[in-house]
């Protein structure tokens, strides 16, 4: 099968409770909900607001970070914490896109903004070290980016991290049920409701919006991280067995207890200090090599 995007398509307007919902995520923003102690610095970055966090000294290498919000809802400013943290550990600069969200920018509209994120950033910085992080819908969309790049579509891709990771658009794993009591931030009705705003009559099976049900003989390493109660949970299961089946190298951070993308939202809930000292490991092996 030939991994490729299909084209831009004209979306649809944002319903009235999507907007007030983005509007509540910015004035948080305005409140400084996500300040950092150093500020990164916004700019125009292959045509999208990206925010970049930088370190100190030169960059070891560099993380194109894609945030979640189920494809709808979701800002930069959402990475911040986990992105200063992951500064301080490891020295790497991180850039954060602001990709189109759904309704207005149904598939594939937000992978092509990260894949041009994505190019740029290749171009930018040469033979340098380049990891692809996201969470939850940004994990999915970084994980549609490593198809492409395994398949010669994309630059190369030193290593990937998917934190609670969104890869199957159909919405029938076992696990909705089965967690449904235990995972407070997502639900099979929640991703029901964004599967439709972003697909807009796409089959959901195409592998670059539900790359779980590609084709894999190649790939870049990755690490996978999510609760085990979280509904999300047999994505990055069964994702992880079909790398594994592949011969690629990866490695599942599962953790009881671990509410949905908690290294994102703070590094003092439970199993987000787990998964962030997994993740520094990662990064410092893809880092070394």
């Amino acid at each position: 099968m030939t991994i490729s995007l299909p084209p831009i398509r004209a979306g649809r307007a944002a319903p009235a409770d999507l907007l007030e919902r983005r509007a509540q995520m910015q004035a948080a923003v305005d409140a400084g909900t996500w300040k950092t102690e150093k500020p990164p610095v916004e700019a125009e970055f292959a045509g999208l607001r990206t925010l970049r966090f930088s370190p100190d000294t030169a960059p070891r290498g560099y993380v194109l970070q894609l945030h979640g919000g189920g494809f709808r809802i979701g800002r930069p400013e959402f990475e911040s914490l986990f992105a200063e943290a992951l500064i301080r550990a490891c020295g790497v600069e991180i850039v954060v896109p602001q990709y189109r969200l759904a309704p207005e920018g149904p598939f594939p509209a937000g992978l092509t903004d990260a894949l041009a994120a994505l190019t740029a950033l290749r171009e930018e910085i040469g033979d340098a070290p380049l990891i692809v992080c996201g969470d939850s819908a940004g994990g999915g969309l970084a994980a549609s980016l490593g198809l492409l790049s395994a398949a010669g579509r994309a630059p190369r891709i030193d290593g990937l991290v998917l934190l609670s990771p969104w890869l199957d658009l159909r919405v029938t794993a076992d696990s909705y049920a089965a967690n449904a009591a235990t995972d407070a931030m997502f639900s099979q009705e929640s991703a029901g409701v964004a599967a439709e705003l972003y697909l807009q009559g796409l089959d959901p099976t195409h592998p670059l919006a539900s790359p779980l049900l590609a084709p894999i003989t190649t790939y870049p390493p990755s690490l996978i991280s999510v609760g085990t109660g979280e509904v999300l949970w047999d994505d990055s299961r069964l994702f992880h067995d079909k790398l594994l089946a592949a011969g690629i190298d990866s490695t599942l951070c599962a953790i009881d207890g671990m509410a949905h993308v908690a290294v994102i939202t703070g590094l003092d809930r439970p199993g987000a200090a787990e998964t962030f000292a997994a993740v520094i490991a990662f990064v410092e092996n893809r880092l070394a090599r």
